[in-house]
């Protein structure tokens, strides 16, 4: 046994390239994998920032629920963004999404990404509900 059950809920496309998050089951921790803004397809939902970054969000929300969590159980956030793209635009999408639960985070811009139509990548750390955070 891995300790480790793989997040692929149903609302978000599947590739066994990978998963959508890893719940570590033998200790607090939720790995969100980098979630773009892409539908139950697969595919890229607009060409533009703020879209692309409300459903990254809400990709990363579906990751959480199916482990039984959400926003507030966040400790880490990640944010690439494709470069040259409009930070504030991404801002102001997270705001619209994530609501007020600040967390630790990093923004990063990057030159791009596996998918030359995707601006925008989120991961996420989160501490399972009932868990402390002694070991992170």
């Amino acid at each position: 046994m891995s300790g480790l059950t793989h997040l692929n809920p149903a609302a978000l496309h599947t590739n066994p390239a990978f998963s959508q998050g890893v719940r570590v089951d033998h200790g607090p921790l939720i790995v969100v994998g980098g979630q773009n803004g892409t539908d139950a397809s697969g595919a890229v939902v607009s060409d533009d920032l703020g879209e692309q970054t409300v459903q990254a969000f809400r990709n990363v929300l579906a990751v959480l629920a199916e482990a039984g969590a959400d926003q507030s159980h966040v400790a880490k956030l990640t944010i690439h963004l494709k470069a040259g793209e409009d930070v504030t635009a991404g801002y102001r999408a997270a705001g619209q999404v994530w609501g007020p639960h600040p967390t630790a985070i990093t923004v990063l811009q990057v030159a791009g990404f596996a998918r030359p139509d995707v601006l925008v990548e989120i991961d996420a750390l989160a501490v399972a509900p009932g868990g402390r955070a002694t070991g992170l």
